[in-house]
């Protein structure tokens, strides 16, 4: 393949390329088989930790160069010399307290973690559906004493709309953040998103903007569909919410109906 031909794409991994139950479609594996094999790069542009996206990097046979994690705070890049064949290259961090105390007393009853720049997770009682790979449950103000690469807040009672009319009120500032599909934030740090960390990898890599693709279905993916769709193609998926289709230049179906093997297969 030649340079001006290859394509950099970008996918999301929850709701776009597994499915809620973390299974994933025999269209959508065959699909980015396909396109990986024709020599484009593809990668996981995720909220995940890099602990929590490796087994999907793998799964789906990725080599990419970089694998971008923690929505844009921490980029691994492809070493063969090291275990698990990745290292560390850019991790983007700040200090948690100002946004941790701001938040708590909006948000009693909410459940905090930090992920720290190794990709340890500290995290408080009641944070219970996420996936506490490489991590400990400690007190409130032990969250306080280690900087940040991301920090997430959940409030199971509330329901999305009461809680994205809380999170407006707190006023949130020198953070970068987004809503999840319930009730649950996602803080990164000031300016960082999972379209700073591509525009780094797009760089390094020499690929045209108008060559780059990227998909994805949640409020973390604005930036990056509003990047990726300015020259090149960004894609929503079905589920995605209102304003995230908005953001992309198309939509396919959702998830549950392998909605991203369409937008791959038409590549």
């Amino acid at each position: 393949m030649s340079d001006a031909s290859r394509l950099l794409i970008a996918l999301d991994v929850d709701g776009t390329l597994i499915h809620e139950d973390e299974t994933v479609g025999d269209a959508v594996r065959d699909a980015v088989s396909r396109v990986r094999d024709a020599g484009h790069e593809v990668m996981l542009a995720t909220g995940r930790s890099w602990e929590t996206a490796r087994p999907i990097h793998e799964e789906f046979g990725l080599t990419s160069q970089f694998v971008v994690c923690a929505n844009g705070a921490l980029t691994m890049k492809r070493d063969g010399t090291l275990p698990g064949g990745y290292r560390r290259e850019f991790i983007e961090m700040f200090d948690p307290t100002d946004v941790l105390e701001t938040i708590r007393p909006h948000l009693p009853g909410g459940s905090f973690m930090v992920e720290d720049p190794s990709g340890f997770r500290r995290y408080t009682e009641g944070m219970t559906d996420w996936e506490l790979v490489n991590a400990e449950q400690v007190p409130f103000e032990e969250l306080l004493q280690h900087p940040a690469t991301r920090v997430v807040v959940v409030s199971p009672e509330h329901d999305t709309e009461e809680f994205l009319a809380i999170v407006d009120r707190m006023g949130l500032q020198r953070v970068s953040y987004s809503i999840g599909w319930t009730a649950w934030l996602d803080i990164s740090p000031d300016g960082v998103s999972k379209a700073t960390a591509m525009e780094r990898v797009r760089h390094a890599l020499d690929i045209p903007r108008s060559n780059v693709v990227a998909v994805g279905d949640g409020r973390n993916d604005l930036e990056l569909l509003q990047w990726a769709g300015a020259e090149g193609l960004s894609v929503a998926m079905g589920q995605a919410p209102d304003e995230v289709k908005a953001a992309a230049t198309r939509t396919t179906g959702p998830v549950v109906e392998d909605g991203l093997a369409e937008v791959l297969a038409a590549l």
